[in-house]
């Protein structure tokens, strides 16, 4: 028999934990200081598998309804909803730690150890300074060429100043 709303906020802990399920795969985890998660069952290469969906009230049974029947697509078209929701959250940190400023630093010392001159150096990482306000904290996926232009044109102008001097 399928929950309804006033089942999932009147659920309260008792002494073990408990499950109140929905339809196919969805169950309310009860544990016994009141918190209540919420999680799909269901199998894939032929294991049983949970998968999370979030804690109530944040998602209502309504929200983990959705993302149930979004993760059962998944399983149906041949793909484990918990392995491709990993994967994305590993692609998001490494995008978020591949910013603009990482990269620059890390071409610097590569140039360092190629054993560049220091005035070389030097330079370089002058030049990278005048884009690390603009550049710096953003992933280097997202920046535009229109992004790069504006930091180039600053830099023009400033080096312009500094030869007429």
């Amino acid at each position: 028999m399928a929950l309804s709303a006033a089942a999932v906020l009147h659920a309260k802990g008792r002494q073990q934990p408990y499950k109140l399920t929905d339809s196919p795969g969805l169950v309310l985890l009860v544990n016994p200081d009141g918190r209540k998660y919420w999680r799909y069952n269901y199998r894939f290469d032929g294991k049983q598998k949970t998968m999370t969906l979030g804690v109530y009230p944040d998602i209502s049974l309504a929200e983990a309804r959705e993302k149930r029947d979004a993760a059962r697509k998944l399983v149906v078209s041949g793909i484990d909803p918990m392995k491709q929701r990993k994967e994305a959250e590993r692609e998001k940190r490494v995008r978020e730690q591949e910013t603009f400023k990482a990269i620059a630093e890390e071409w610097l010392e590569r140039l360092e150890l190629q054993g560049r001159a220091a005035a070389t150096l030097k330079k370089n990482r002058w030049l990278m300074e005048f884009s690390y306000p603009r550049l710096g904290d953003r992933p280097i996926a997202e920046i535009t060429a229109t992004d790069l232009l504006e930091v180039l044109r600053k830099i023009e102008v400033r080096v312009l100043i500094v030869a007429e001097k």
